[in-house]
């Protein structure tokens, strides 16, 4: 069964480790960013750490993937751009911590077995991005699940008139995309767009 669903309302205002070696000036901050991860999944991978304010020239910290499903996300961004392209839109950027966001969300769902732009968890797409510090004067969610590769999900999505126009929509400048697999293998899919 192939479930998709679209938020149309535009609102203004696995995989492997790395190990880093801590050097002179790094903060776990920094790091965090550096490898376009969370500070709290870096925290999360490095329980030796007791003090994330306190870390030394020398010390191995280990970098956690950002998302086992990256490479399809990834895929989705090239069709998303391409689309645009296609019909003289500039491309959107990817803003990683909005793929973060949008991870979190795609997680959500699988995790409280729900489907739907309102999160038990987080509230509204916007309030979510909100909450994870994202600032935004326009923004929209695209949601869909059951498709099982990217040409699958955005053939769908540009087969629905408002997952369309938030794809094809000028009042957005950058893109995040998360994926989440459930344990027999469904993938649900969340799209990202803002405009800072």
């Amino acid at each position: 069964m192939i479930i998709i669903m679209v938020f149309c309302f535009i609102q203004a205002a696995g995989a492997e480790s790395k190990v880093y070696t801590v050097r002179a000036g790094d903060t776990m901050w920094g790091i965090a960013r550096r490898y376009e991860i969370g500070l709290d999944e870096l925290k999360k991978a490095n329980p030796q750490i007791k003090n994330a304010s306190l870390i030394y020239v020398g010390q191995r910290i280990t970098i956690p993937e950002a998302s086992p499903l990256r490479t399809l996300e990834d895929q989705v961004v090239v069709l998303v751009n391409r689309e645009r392209v296609n019909r003289g839109l500039a491309p959107l950027k990817v803003n990683w911590e909005l793929a973060r966001v949008a991870r979190y969300k795609s997680q959500d769902m699988v995790n409280k077995r729900y489907f739907s732009h309102t999160s038990p968890t987080y509230g509204s797409p916007f309030r979510m991005m909100e909450d994870f510090g994202l600032r935004f004067s326009a923004a929209a969610e695209n949601i869909a699940m059951g498709q099982r590769t990217p040409a699958e999900v955005m053939a769908a999505w540009m087969s629905s008139a408002g997952h369309r126009a938030n794809i094809l929509s000028s009042a957005f400048t950058q893109i995040g995309v998360g994926a989440a697999k459930k344990a027999d293998g469904t993938l649900i899919w969340t799209q990202m767009f803002i405009r800072p």
